[in-house]
């Protein structure tokens, strides 16, 4: 790294991408698993107040705790990842922001999350985990790409065991998913005291299915759920709808993302 944190330095396959948010960027490696608009919508979605301490499960680059920071300030930020290259780039994000003294950034398994932190140490608990249970047809199984899209290194049980367990009591948890496995996730945070609160769904096009669930839930929490209304993310000319185009800090600034 450079002593100017303006100009780090980058790898062969490593790029900076702009955050359009207050000056935020980012390195990313197209040989690893890139952030996309998940972490931005779950980063939208959750909410913290100030004072409170966040960790963000499966943290890959630390792009959610790096947004969330900026909107969230006066709040300690705490990004978990396992993978050596993506906890580096994390690590490196922080100090290209100048966010040391906002976000910290651990290697460790998110299995061994509890032990590592202790438990009920967070007021909140993020998590954009790899979202398929299926791990057929993987040419490299060992891959950073396919360890971050399928549930090689932890599963979703995984996730919300280690979740309930860092949260402290009314401790809340947010997750973006997929659709699909939402029974399965509603019965598996149930499964650890974490009552659903919150619900937000996001399509494509108005008249598609859903392809992501945005869900909040509070830890020792009374059963009742709010369903949001929908997100869309297209307009009917293939333009990014205004509300996407707000969450990237982008609106009335085009349709290029």
């Amino acid at each position: 790294m450079n002593k100017d944190l303006n100009k780090p330095d980058l790898g062969p396959s490593e790029r900076i991408d702009d955050l359009c948010r207050n000056d935020l960027k980012l390195i990313q490696n197209k040989d690893v698993f890139c952030f996309g608009m998940d972490a931005v919508l779950l980063s939208t979605f959750a909410k913290v107040k100030k004072g409170r301490k966040v960790l963000d499960l499966c943290t890959g680059n630390g792009v959610i705790p790096i947004l969330m920071q900026d909107k969230n300030p006066g709040t300690e930020y705490v990004g978990l990842e396992i993978q050596e290259v993506s906890a580096d780039l994390a690590k490196r994000n922080v100090l290209l922001n100048g966010l040391e003294d906002r976000i910290s950034i651990i290697k460790g398994d998110l299995r061994e999350a509890s032990s590592l932190f202790g438990e009920a140490s967070f007021n909140v608990v993020t998590v954009n985990p790899p979202y398929m249970n299926e791990n057929h047809g993987l040419v490299n199984p060992e891959s950073q790409k396919a360890i971050a899209r399928h549930e090689i290194m932890c599963t979703l049980d995984d996730v919300v065991c280690q979740a309930s367990a860092c949260l402290k009591l009314k401790g809340s948890f947010f997750m973006v998913h997929r659709p699909k496995r939402l029974v399965e996730i509603i019965a598996t945070m149930l499964k650890y005291h974490i009552e659903p609160k919150r619900m937000r769904l996001v399509y494509p096009h108005l008249g598609d299915e859903a392809n992501m669930v945005l869900i909040e839930g509070i830890k020792g929490g009374h059963s009742q759920i709010t369903v949001e209304k929908p997100l869309i993310v297209y307009n009917d000319d293939a333009s990014f709808t205004e509300e996407l185009l707000a969450m990237y800090g982008m609106e009335g600034q085009g349709n290029e993302i």
